[in-house]
């Protein structure tokens, strides 16, 4: 079923089609009826390309030789049947007795047997130029764009299988790392905490160190809180839901379980104090809430930041300020240098690319550095709103590299990139980038367009060289007419004359005066212009018995 714009479209070119057609009939002499006709002929054929693409090609090409009206609409059908006829051997064969048909109708309407050569060559000239090359141009086209479709549809069902074969794989290795971190830390931390619990209730400590052993079983119990919430993440990818918003976890909370995001950065801060560590925290800006992305960022930025104070720089100052900037979250830790060098620093050196990973999921930014006076500084940056999503395949990972345009399925969007192997799959990424790709593709057009009209150039050049050399054999001026002498043997006339087998005199024979019985005669036209542009002079050469009967001198009007 066509769309209403399709059957806008198509109502409207049959219309044009059918007006051009009655137009070109009329200035050609038609009138009356066969107007109306040709109009109405052109309109049903151009309604019925789509559906019998071949048969509505060799019908036109049959008639457009006796209805000249038909020339644009032969350029249409070429055009639109080189897309619609299924098979390159159907198409032949509809583009063969399309063209077997429009040469046979030319040689019947304008029939001349001094001529047959002239007019077969002139046909297919025409033919070629308002069929063939519209319809092979088409054709290249709409293979071309099926091809790039398939290709497209190809590539995104690999990367999809190739993305769910990477799940798999990581989804087994973090099951692997879970269960390792459950064994290992797991059982560490459970050590720890026992431990400190019947430390804590020992009558030989002071109330300070049963303070500080209170603080140490506090964060091994909330370790082993995040440690199950980590855990359960690796195994399943989902992580636990929040119980809701919370006042921050301060030291001596029994819960066991620490505020994420900007929430839980007093907690932190107090943490640190309670471990004799000298913290300020500063506050500037109106409150403002963070996407819940951003908002664990900022708290795993603090943490690590006073973690790598805590080893880096004990017991210096540290300043943690959290600044709500208009269009932005700014968290700073700065720490003062060192009094000493620490001693047996264990670090894995993978916090703060961690950390810069994490800022740029979200959109934002970070930055760590000394500072002048020998202290460290660690700076994060982070938006408001919701930063870009990461792309489905990893750019790193993609043989193919990555592509800004997605393409969408049923399975929602697939990133596909530009090939770098074939000509095949760099047409593909260049109908994939939705920008460059109508560019490409009027590109890609123009030069279909501009090597079909070269062609035409070249076979209009030898057609119109073959006509200027023709024009000699059917041309001779007055002086050689007057020349010429009635009762001459034909062999020496037709000698001295040029030969006629030329497509100028086509036409010119049976328009002029009576032709003596029994003779055959040599039409020619004159090397000299009438007066009346309307009008062709010719002269007239009739033999019979091996001899000149008659010459006469007339004018054929064109």
């Amino acid at each position: 079923m066509w769309s209403r714009r399709r059957t806008a479209g198509e109502a409207v070119l049959a219309v044009v089609l059918a007006l051009l057609a009655a137009g070109t009939e009329e200035l050609l002499g038609g009138e009356g009826w066969q107007l109306a006709g040709v109009a109405l002929a052109a309109a049903v054929l151009s309604l019925l390309r789509r559906r019998l693409p071949a048969s509505v090609l060799i019908v036109t090409g049959a008639l457009a030789p006796v209805l000249p009206g038909f020339l644009v609409l032969l350029i249409v059908v070429g055009w639109s049947a080189g897309r619609r006829i299924a098979g390159a051997g159907r198409a032949l064969v509809a583009y063969s007795v399309a063209y077997v048909l429009n040469v046979a109708t030319t040689l019947v309407e304008s029939w001349d047997q001094h001529r047959v050569l002239s007019l077969v060559f002139l046909s297919t000239l025409y033919y070629l130029a308002t069929t063939l090359a519209p319809g092979l141009a088409n054709r290249y086209w709409t293979q071309r764009r099926t091809l790039l479709h398939a290709l497209q549809e190809r590539n995104a069902q690999l990367l999809r299988e190739r993305v769910m074969v990477a799940s798999q794989a990581r989804l087994r290795e973090r099951q692997r790392i879970a269960q390792d971190m459950h064994d290992s830390l797991g059982h560490q931390l459970a050590l720890i905490s026992v431990h400190t619990g019947a430390l804590e209730v020992d009558r030989e400590l002071t109330d300070r160190q049963r303070q500080a052993v209170s603080v140490l079983r506090n964060a091994s119990v909330t370790a082993m809180h995040e440690l199950r919430e980590v855990v359960g993440i690796l195994s399943d990818g989902i992580e636990a839901a929040d119980a809701g918003p919370s006042a921050p976890v301060r030291a001596g909370d029994e819960s066991g379980r620490a505020a994420r995001g900007t929430a839980g950065i007093e907690g932190l801060v107090e943490a640190a104090r309670a471990a004799g560590n000298r913290v300020e925290l500063r506050r500037a800006g109106r409150h403002q809430t963070l996407p819940p992305a951003a908002d664990h960022a900022a708290y795993r930025i603090v943490q690590e930041a006073l973690t790598n104070a805590y080893k880096h720089a004990p017991g210096a100052l540290i300043g943690v300020e959290l600044r709500y900037e208009p269009d932005s979250f700014v968290v700073e830790i700065v720490n003062e240098a060192a009094a000493a060098p620490p001693r047996d620093v264990v670090s894995g050196g993978q916090g703060l690319t961690g950390l810069h990973e994490r800022a740029r999921l979200v959109g934002g930014m970070v930055h760590a550095g000394p500072v002048d006076g020998g202290g460290f500084r660690v700076a994060g940056v982070l938006p408001y709103g919701v930063g870009e999503a990461a792309p489905l395949v990893d750019v790193a990972d993609d043989f193919r590299q990555q592509s800004a345009a997605p393409v969408f399925d049923d399975g929602g969007p697939v990133a596909v990139g530009p090939a770098d192997w074939t000509f095949t799959e760099r047409e593909l990424a260049m109908a994939l980038r939705g920008g460059r790709s109508k560019a490409n593709g009027f590109a890609l057009g123009c030069g279909i367009a501009f090597a079909a009209l070269v062609l035409l150039m070249v076979a209009a050049g030898f057609g119109i060289y073959f006509l200027v050399g023709s024009m000699k054999e059917g041309m001779i001026d007055p002086g050689e007419y007057e020349a010429v002498k009635v009762g001459t043997a034909e062999q020496e006339v037709r000698d001295r004359l040029p030969s006629g087998d030329t497509i100028a005199t086509t036409g010119l024979h049976g328009r002029g005066p009576a032709e003596p019985a029994g003779s055959t005669c040599l039409v020619l036209m004159s090397s000299e212009i009438g007066d009346d542009f309307e009008a062709e002079p010719v002269f007239r050469f009739c033999f019979k018995d091996g001899k000149l009967i008659e010459k006469k001198s007339y004018e054929v009007k064109r």
